[in-house]
């Protein structure tokens, strides 16, 4: 299947668009401020998918100290995948897979050594996404969601093409 889409880092001038499609695809909302700061301090990682020339999808992340998921002893860098959402007609096109390499791969700008995400129990789609990628369940977490749904935490390690 040819792409349709491109992606590119966020620009401030995206927000109204990012903010649509958050608020059109998914239940937890934030206020701009919330991601012009992810945009600032993890630029490397708030992409959007474009087709057509209109914003279709978004992906937006943070690194954060943290214990290891995996082999590590101490605190490590990881990647925290946010927000991810891509509108409902451009589903299944690849977008929201190449939204999450690129972002784990901007991750890698800022030295983490692991992402992690949470996604609701009942997102199937999305869980066999997050799998394909190459993540695995770690643990749940009960009433994680506002309406009192429980969240899966994922996790996958971080490995560097380049040194």
């Amino acid at each position: 299947m040819q792409e349709t889409f491109k992606l590119r880092k966020f620009a401030v001038s995206d927000l109204q668009s990012v903010m649509r499609i958050n608020h059109l695809c998914l239940p937890e909302n934030y206020a701009d401020f919330f991601f012009i700061d992810l945009y600032h301090r993890f630029p490397e990682t708030f992409i959007v998918a474009e087709e057509n020339g209109e914003i279709v999808g978004y992906i937006m992340c943070r690194v954060e100290a943290g214990l290891s998921s995996f082999g590590f002893k101490g605190l490590i860098k990881k990647g925290h995948i946010v927000s991810v959402a891509v509108l409902p007609p451009y589903r299944h096109k690849g977008i929201g897979e190449a939204l999450v390499n690129r972002a784990m791969n901007g991750m890698l700008v800022y030295n983490a050594k692991q992402c992690f995400l949470e996604v609701r129990t009942t997102n199937r789609p999305a869980i066999d996404l997050y799998k394909k990628l190459g993540f695995s369940m770690t643990r749940t977490i009960h009433g994680y969601y506002a309406d009192g749904e429980d969240a899966h935490v994922m996790s996958r390690e971080l490995l560097s093409e380049k040194k």
